[in-house]
């Protein structure tokens, strides 16, 4: 039997190996992808397991690490309990490099206890007495960020707009912190703008019988903080888990469009060889040994792509090692879980695909599969009312053409959910942040928005221009609600400001003082809160003052309070998040801009109509979901080329017969062409079904659907139909000049 499934694939060998590689990417998605949520997860989860810490204390419900703010003098008063040790701040961030927009760096006290795992391969530590006297600020680079950008002992790194020296390579054995950086607490605080914060404290106790007491202690000293073992911390952060979700959106979607690629090729096989299972039917074979062998092309052809999935995972890891270092992805990180995971799946796959196909060969009758003639489902043919020849191809063939749809519209339909939400996104912060601003000011340099800080002497410096007339001050963070585990944007904003006017506030009043807030509806709703009750955020607890409506979903999600209690939540006192800027006279808004740019480095300016488009956040989506459409683009396109070819060998007979009443090569060629177009228009089509639907899917996902609003535009449905038909352009180009090059004789003789 697996001497017949060989040479049932090797018959056909260009759709097996196209079958083979769409479901290799899905596999090589799982592996590669799941590969860097692993290690990012394992790094955070390292990183904290590894301090040799027995407690961590941070402010809770921070979304992440990089979030947290706690008050640095805890540390001292925590290092006065009889029960402790040994206590150490930490001060997490990502900045930006010359060579990564994504660059982790981590903050210690020159004497920590934790500093003892980062193993000095080269050069000094931290607690070194020379790195204090050397030339720069002292920093030391992970072994693998200074093998991929090539930096030794005593050259310079560039951070945001700030220039280091190192003084020595570290290697912990874990991707995550190997491929970042270790400054000192001070100067990380700096760096990252959370002076006299730290993202958490490590805590070493002087026995483990001390735990219980010390635990009850810091509970009853400390109510508006976190303290938590070093497991349970790590099992907390919401960023490891979104990874882990981007990993599974991306690996299901192309698996998707691999499987219904699977299940149409096998069916396509199973109709091209009609007449061969009806002779080995009446030969004797029963229809579940027809059914073992369609089932176990499937399953073979599955388990040949996962294979050639590992090996494409391995080349993405490797080819792209400089980038997906910084977020755990390594080759040496990759588990045998992992690929036993991506095998499962695509063994599933193969079974998924191959059911239908194998049943339905295993149900053909010997005498009406060796008369059947070919085309379609071999049953009786009905012409479609209207339409050419073109039409009523794919009508003929009409599983054919329903499981091609499928593929083109799941492909379009993804590209166009992720365009509308991205340009939901974008249109959402462009009405939360640049309302009433002609201009909008960011931190230059810096990886994400959310990581911006600028100090508010800036600020002042612009209110003093003559060409300025106010300044508003923004800060915002993100928390996640307690109980409800939703996702909720915190902005502070001066009471006096213009900034706090743009809240349309329709019960109770706005914020006038410190400690007060006022919520959004949709927040007042979900939380049932009220004007005159009390919200805890994070070891904060503010008086609702006031409910407003806005038609921003992350502004209706969210809360404001005053600039003074936000830097205080976010650990930032005196920075802001981004400034916007009223000028007098509009028409001077981009001579602002450029002046801005010019007189203050540290600082990017731009109109506020450009300001979201040139958030690095916005642009890192927009990157996202560039490299997603081509994955999906590319899929799609060897599906339908797959569709098109077995179309082809199928119509072998048809075509000989028009080449022998006279049809040119080239009208063999426009006839195919025009199939596969007309399958890329309707597939364009269906897929803006599938992606609106699938929006609509996402937003009922209970703590981030409702953000995630889509925007669509005129724009995006033209565009998704010109992809979908240059997706139909693509696939046809080979099987239609295959099909104008068979000689009308060999044709006619085709079986």
């Amino acid at each position: 039997m697996f001497k017949i499934i060989l040479k049932n694939l090797f018959r056909r060998k260009t759709r097996t190996f196209l079958t083979v590689l769409g479901i290799s990417i899905g596999a090589a998605a799982i592996i590669g992808l799941g590969n860097m949520a692993d290690g990012f997860q394992a790094g955070y989860s390292n990183m904290v397991t590894g301090s040799k810490a027995d407690f961590v204390l941070s402010q809770p419900d921070a979304y992440d690490i990089s979030m947290s703010a706690v008050d640095e003098k805890i540390g001292e008063e925590l290092k006065a309990l009889p029960e402790v040790a040994d206590v150490s701040g930490m001060s997490e961030g990502i900045v930006t490099t010359d060579d990564s927009p994504y660059f982790f760096i981590f903050g210690y006290p020159e004497d920590s206890f934790v500093l003892s795992k980062f193993v000095i391969k080269s050069g000094i530590s931290l607690s070194d007495e020379k790195g204090s006297s050397a030339k720069g600020t002292p920093i030391l680079l992970g072994s693998q960020a200074a093998e991929a950008m090539k930096k030794g002992v005593g050259d310079t790194i560039r951070l945001t707009q700030n220039v280091y020296r190192i003084i020595g390579i570290f290697e912990t054995g874990q991707a995550f912190e190997d491929s970042g950086a270790v400054l000192g607490l001070k100067d990380s605080q700096a760096l990252l703008g959370t002076t006299r914060q730290v993202s958490l404290f490590y805590i070493q106790l002087k026995g483990p019988e001390r735990k219980d007491s010390f635990k009850e202690k810091i509970e009853k000293r400390y109510p508006d903080l976190l303290l938590a073992t070093t497991k349970e911390f790590s099992e907390k952060q919401g960023m490891a888990e979104y990874m882990t979700g981007m990993v599974w959106v991306i690996g299901v979607l192309a698996i998707l469009i691999g499987g219904v690629g699977m299940m149409n090729s096998q069916l396509m096989a199973v109709f091209e060889r009609t007449r061969e299972i009806g002779v080995l039917r009446a030969l004797g074979w029963s229809g579940r040994r027809v059914l073992t062998m369609i089932l176990g092309e499937s399953i073979l052809v599955s388990l040949a792509g996962g294979v050639l999935g590992c090996l494409l995972a391995f080349v993405f890891l490797i080819s792209f090692s400089n980038i997906l270092q910084s977020w755990g992805g390594s080759i040496s990180n990759i588990r045998p879980a992992l690929l036993l995971q991506a095998f499962t799946v695509v063994l599933l796959l193969g079974l998924t695909g191959g059911v239908y196909p194998a049943w339905k060969a295993s149900k053909l009758q010997p005498v009406e599969a060796i008369r059947y003639e070919g085309g379609g489902s071999g049953g009786k043919k009905h012409r479609f009312p209207i339409g050419g020849m073109a039409v009523q191809s794919l009508w003929q063939r009409s599983t054919r053409t329903i499981l091609t749809l499928g593929v083109i519209g799941m492909t379009v339909g993804a590209i166009l959910a992720l365009e509308g939400i991205i340009g939901g996104t974008v249109g959402a912060m462009n009405e939360m942040l640049t309302q009433d601003a002609e201009i909008m000011i960011r931190q230059a340099g810096v990886s994400d928005t959310g990581y911006s800080t600028i100090d508010e002497r800036v600020g002042a410096r612009i209110a003093a221009f003559p060409e300025v007339e106010a300044v508003s001050g923004l800060i915002f963070t993100a928390a996640v609600l307690p109980g409800s585990g939703g996702f909720f944007i915190l902005q502070g904003c001066a009471p006096n400001s213009f900034g706090i006017k743009r809240f349309n506030v329709v019960e109770g009043r706005p914020i006038q003082s410190n400690r007060e807030i006022m919520i959004g509806r949709m927040t007042s709703d979900s939380l049932k809160k009220s004007v005159g009750e009390t919200l805890q955020l994070g070891n904060y607890r503010y008086k609702v003052v006031g409910i407003y409506e806005s038609s921003s979903s992350w502004e209706d999600m969210g809360g404001v309070v005053t600039l003074r209690d936000g830097q205080n939540f976010a650990g930032k006192p005196r920075k802001v998040t981004m400034y916007s800027i009223k000028v007098k006279d509009p028409k001077t808004a981009p001579d602002v801009v450029n002046k801005i740019n010019s007189q203050l480095p540290d600082v990017h300016a731009s109109l506020a109509s450009d300001f979201t488009n040139e958030m690095p956040d916005m642009q890192n989506s927009a990157a996202m979901v560039n490299g997603i459409s081509f994955v999906a683009i590319f899929l799609g396109g060897l599906g339908l080329m797959n569709t098109m070819l077995m179309a082809v060998l199928e119509r072998t007979r048809e075509i000989g017969v028009l080449r022998s009443m006279g049809w040119r090569r080239r009208s063999v060629l426009g006839m195919i062409v025009k199939e596969s177009l007309l399958l890329g228009l309707l597939g364009g089509i269906t897929g803006i079904l599938m992606g609106i639907g699938l929006t609509r899917l996402v937003m009922l996902e209970p703590s981030m659907g409702e953000l995630l609003v889509p925007d669509y535009k005129v724009s995006m449905f033209i565009r998704a139909l010109m992809v979908a038909i240059l997706l139909g352009g693509f696939g046809g180009i080979y099987p239609a000049y295959r099909a104008s090059q068979q000689p009308p004789v060999e044709a006619l003789r085709y079986e």
